[in-house]
């Protein structure tokens, strides 16, 4: 993920997207929806669960320290987040969001503002 400051490339991130490739068509598709979208909210998700339904359970901290909520017309939930498994990073797993390493997200989380374009592309 290419985080710019004007028409300059200040930080790269690692990041990862949806299991599935290509556009989102649907709720459940586990695909990264793909276009202009804007930052709607900034969460603070450390005491968030999550159950993956792989038989642990619900996992306090899934989503990492921040959940920047997009503002994705048509779909619920997208955001860029971080993580309890910092091995998942590089990898196409997520339901759709963008996930990062949570140091990675505490410091785009003090970059980023309610408003801000975020483009989403393949």
């Amino acid at each position: 993920m290419y985080f710019y400051r004007g028409e300059t490339v200040e930080r790269v991130y690692q990041i990862a997207i949806g299991a599935n490739g290509g556009q989102k068509l649907r709720v459940g598709d586990h695909r990264t929806p793909v276009g202009s979208f804007s930052v709607q909210q900034i969460q603070d998700s450390r005491k968030w669960t999550y159950d993956f339904g792989d038989g642990k359970g619900a996992i306090r901290g899934a989503y990492g320290p921040w959940f920047i909520r997009l503002k994705t017309p048509g779909w619920k939930g997208i955001g860029i987040h971080g993580t309890h498994d910092p091995d998942s990073i590089g990898r196409m797993i997520t339901q759709g969001c963008v996930r990062l390493r949570n140091e990675d997200l505490e410091e785009l989380k003090d970059k980023v503002f309610i408003g801000m374009k975020v483009i989403i592309s393949e």
